[in-house]
Protein backbone atom coordinates (compact mmCIF):
# COMPACT_ATOMS: atom_id res chain seq x y z
CA UNK A 1 0.00 0.00 0.00
CA UNK A 2 1.92 2.96 1.27
CA UNK A 3 3.80 4.84 4.13
CA UNK A 4 1.44 6.58 6.47
CA UNK A 5 2.92 8.87 9.37
CA UNK A 6 1.19 9.29 12.39
CA UNK A 7 2.47 12.29 14.36
CA UNK A 8 1.20 11.51 17.90
CA UNK A 9 1.60 7.87 20.07
CA UNK A 10 -1.99 7.56 22.35
CA UNK A 11 -4.39 5.44 22.42
CA UNK A 12 -6.07 7.33 18.67
CA UNK A 13 -2.53 6.77 17.05
CA UNK A 14 -2.48 3.51 18.38
CA UNK A 15 -5.78 2.02 16.77
CA UNK A 16 -5.05 4.15 13.47
CA UNK A 17 -1.58 2.94 13.38
CA UNK A 18 -2.47 -0.56 14.14
CA UNK A 19 -5.66 -0.86 12.16
CA UNK A 20 -3.65 0.55 8.70
CA UNK A 21 -0.88 -1.66 9.18
CA UNK A 22 -3.38 -4.64 9.61
CA UNK A 23 -4.56 -3.63 5.91
CA UNK A 24 -1.15 -3.38 4.55
CA UNK A 25 -0.35 0.11 5.48
CA UNK A 26 3.45 1.01 6.36
CA UNK A 27 3.42 3.52 9.38
CA UNK A 28 5.88 5.87 10.46
CA UNK A 29 5.11 7.13 14.31
CA UNK A 30 6.40 10.67 15.13
CA UNK A 31 6.36 11.60 18.51
CA UNK A 32 7.77 14.04 21.34
CA UNK A 33 7.90 11.06 23.73
CA UNK A 34 10.59 8.83 21.21
CA UNK A 35 10.68 5.87 23.89
CA UNK A 36 6.49 5.66 23.85
CA UNK A 37 6.89 5.79 20.18
CA UNK A 38 9.02 3.21 19.54
CA UNK A 39 7.28 1.16 22.59
CA UNK A 40 4.21 1.67 19.57
CA UNK A 41 6.12 0.76 16.85
CA UNK A 42 7.03 -2.34 18.42
CA UNK A 43 3.71 -3.34 19.26
CA UNK A 44 2.04 -2.59 15.71
CA UNK A 45 4.96 -4.11 13.87
CA UNK A 46 4.72 -4.82 10.49
CA UNK A 47 7.85 -2.47 9.65
CA UNK A 48 6.39 0.29 11.72
CA UNK A 49 9.19 3.03 12.17
CA UNK A 50 9.93 5.98 13.90
CA UNK A 51 10.60 9.29 12.45
CA UNK A 52 12.21 12.36 14.07
CA UNK A 53 9.48 14.42 15.64
CA UNK A 54 9.73 17.58 13.61
CA UNK A 55 11.33 16.29 10.50
CA UNK A 56 9.54 15.97 7.03
CA UNK A 57 7.08 12.34 7.50
CA UNK A 58 7.44 10.34 4.83
CA UNK A 59 4.36 9.40 4.68
CA UNK A 60 2.14 11.71 2.13
CA UNK A 61 -0.99 11.28 4.56
CA UNK A 62 -0.04 12.72 8.10
CA UNK A 63 -2.37 12.23 10.97
CA UNK A 64 -1.99 14.43 13.45
CA UNK A 65 -3.09 12.26 16.52
CA UNK A 66 -2.47 14.64 19.29
CA UNK A 67 -5.14 16.40 21.79
CA UNK A 68 -6.70 19.36 20.17
CA UNK A 69 -4.98 21.92 22.65
CA UNK A 70 -1.75 21.44 20.92
CA UNK A 71 -2.55 20.38 17.23
CA UNK A 72 -1.72 24.00 16.34
CA UNK A 73 1.04 24.34 17.93
CA UNK A 74 2.53 21.01 16.07
CA UNK A 75 1.50 21.59 12.73
CA UNK A 76 3.42 24.68 13.48
CA UNK A 77 6.22 23.72 14.68
CA UNK A 78 6.79 21.34 11.84
CA UNK A 79 6.17 24.04 9.49
CA UNK A 80 7.84 23.42 5.91
CA UNK A 81 8.32 19.84 6.74
CA UNK A 82 4.92 19.13 6.24
CA UNK A 83 4.74 21.20 2.93
CA UNK A 84 2.54 19.28 -0.08
CA UNK A 85 1.44 16.89 2.96
CA UNK A 86 -2.43 16.00 3.53
CA UNK A 87 -2.95 16.75 6.95
CA UNK A 88 -5.86 14.83 8.24
CA UNK A 89 -6.74 16.42 11.69
CA UNK A 90 -8.49 13.85 13.51
CA UNK A 91 -8.97 16.15 17.25
CA UNK A 92 -12.43 16.95 19.33
CA UNK A 93 -12.25 20.30 21.00
CA UNK A 94 -14.22 19.02 23.92
CA UNK A 95 -15.05 21.27 26.79
CA UNK A 96 -14.03 19.67 30.11
CA UNK A 97 -17.11 18.06 30.51
CA UNK A 98 -17.59 16.85 26.78
CA UNK A 99 -21.29 18.43 27.03
CA UNK A 100 -20.13 20.68 23.62
CA UNK A 101 -17.12 22.19 22.18
CA UNK A 102 -14.73 24.90 22.91
CA UNK A 103 -14.73 26.19 19.08
CA UNK A 104 -17.16 28.04 17.07
CA UNK A 105 -18.42 28.11 13.86
CA UNK A 106 -15.71 28.74 11.31
CA UNK A 107 -12.90 28.15 13.54
CA UNK A 108 -12.98 24.82 13.92
CA UNK A 109 -9.63 22.78 14.78
CA UNK A 110 -8.86 21.59 10.94
CA UNK A 111 -9.38 25.41 9.70
CA UNK A 112 -7.10 26.63 12.80
CA UNK A 113 -4.70 24.04 11.43
CA UNK A 114 -5.39 25.03 7.71
CA UNK A 115 -4.57 28.72 8.46
CA UNK A 116 -0.67 27.75 10.37
CA UNK A 117 -0.16 25.13 7.00
CA UNK A 118 2.75 25.30 4.97
CA UNK A 119 2.19 25.51 1.38
CA UNK A 120 0.48 23.12 -0.75
CA UNK A 121 -0.23 20.93 2.31
CA UNK A 122 -3.97 20.35 2.75
CA UNK A 123 -6.50 19.65 5.65
CA UNK A 124 -8.94 17.16 5.94
CA UNK A 125 -11.15 16.16 9.05
CA UNK A 126 -11.67 12.39 9.40
CA UNK A 127 -11.80 9.45 12.16
CA UNK A 128 -13.13 12.41 15.29
CA UNK A 129 -16.14 10.50 14.71
CA UNK A 130 -14.93 6.97 15.55
CA UNK A 131 -14.04 5.96 18.73
CA UNK A 132 -10.35 4.36 19.32
CA UNK A 133 -11.73 1.05 20.49
CA UNK A 134 -14.35 0.15 17.56
CA UNK A 135 -12.06 1.51 15.43
CA UNK A 136 -9.16 -0.97 17.06
CA UNK A 137 -12.02 -4.02 16.26
CA UNK A 138 -10.98 -3.98 12.84
CA UNK A 139 -15.05 -4.00 11.35
CA UNK A 140 -16.62 -2.35 8.91
CA UNK A 141 -17.42 1.43 9.52
CA UNK A 142 -19.14 4.92 8.18
CA UNK A 143 -16.08 7.20 8.93
CA UNK A 144 -16.74 11.11 7.79
CA UNK A 145 -14.52 13.84 6.82
CA UNK A 146 -14.63 16.65 4.85
CA UNK A 147 -11.88 19.18 3.77
CA UNK A 148 -12.06 22.10 0.78
CA UNK A 149 -9.00 19.99 -1.55
CA UNK A 150 -10.69 17.45 -3.76
CA UNK A 151 -7.54 15.97 -4.50
CA UNK A 152 -7.21 15.59 -0.72
CA UNK A 153 -10.34 14.40 -0.23
CA UNK A 154 -9.93 11.63 -2.78
CA UNK A 155 -6.25 10.30 -1.23
CA UNK A 156 -8.20 10.31 2.53
CA UNK A 157 -11.33 8.39 1.13
CA UNK A 158 -8.88 5.92 -0.93
CA UNK A 159 -7.25 5.34 2.59
CA UNK A 160 -10.50 4.97 4.74
CA UNK A 161 -11.58 2.85 2.49
CA UNK A 162 -8.49 0.49 2.53
CA UNK A 163 -9.25 0.18 5.97
CA UNK A 164 -12.80 -1.29 5.69
CA UNK A 165 -14.80 1.99 6.08
CA UNK A 166 -17.03 3.49 3.67
CA UNK A 167 -15.96 7.05 3.12
CA UNK A 168 -18.60 9.69 3.20
CA UNK A 169 -17.64 13.26 2.52
CA UNK A 170 -19.55 15.95 4.65
CA UNK A 171 -18.68 18.87 2.63
CA UNK A 172 -15.87 21.58 2.73
CA UNK A 173 -13.92 22.83 5.73
CA UNK A 174 -16.71 24.60 6.76
CA UNK A 175 -18.35 21.68 7.92
CA UNK A 176 -15.44 20.29 9.93
CA UNK A 177 -17.06 22.21 12.90
CA UNK A 178 -20.26 20.21 12.71
CA UNK A 179 -17.93 16.55 12.72
CA UNK A 180 -16.53 17.90 16.08
CA UNK A 181 -20.63 18.63 17.49
CA UNK A 182 -20.53 14.92 16.09
CA UNK A 183 -18.08 13.63 18.20
CA UNK A 184 -20.32 15.11 21.29
CA UNK A 185 -23.37 13.27 19.59
CA UNK A 186 -21.33 10.32 19.90
CA UNK A 187 -20.31 10.54 23.13
CA UNK A 188 -23.88 11.71 24.53
CA UNK A 189 -25.21 8.27 22.71
CA UNK A 190 -22.64 6.73 24.64
CA UNK A 191 -23.03 7.97 28.01
CA UNK A 192 -26.94 7.67 27.41
CA UNK A 193 -26.93 3.70 27.59
CA UNK A 194 -25.94 3.09 24.11
CA UNK A 195 -21.94 2.35 24.85
CA UNK A 196 -18.80 3.08 23.91
CA UNK A 197 -18.85 0.44 21.03
CA UNK A 198 -21.28 2.53 19.38
CA UNK A 199 -20.38 4.14 15.88
CA UNK A 200 -22.43 6.80 13.97
CA UNK A 201 -23.26 5.65 10.42
CA UNK A 202 -25.21 6.94 7.41
CA UNK A 203 -28.08 4.47 5.45
CA UNK A 204 -28.31 4.93 1.61
CA UNK A 205 -31.21 4.82 0.15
Amino acid sequence: MTTISIIGSGNMATAIGTRAAQHGHTIELMSRNTAKAQALADQIGNGATVGTFGARPVGDIVIVAVLYAGAVDVVEHYGDALAGKVLVDITNPFNADASGVVTTAGNSVSQQIAAVAPEGAQVVKAFNTIFGGVIAEDKPLDAFYAGDSAEAKARVAAFLESLGMRALDAGGLEMTHVLEWAGILLVGLARSGAGFHIALGAEVR
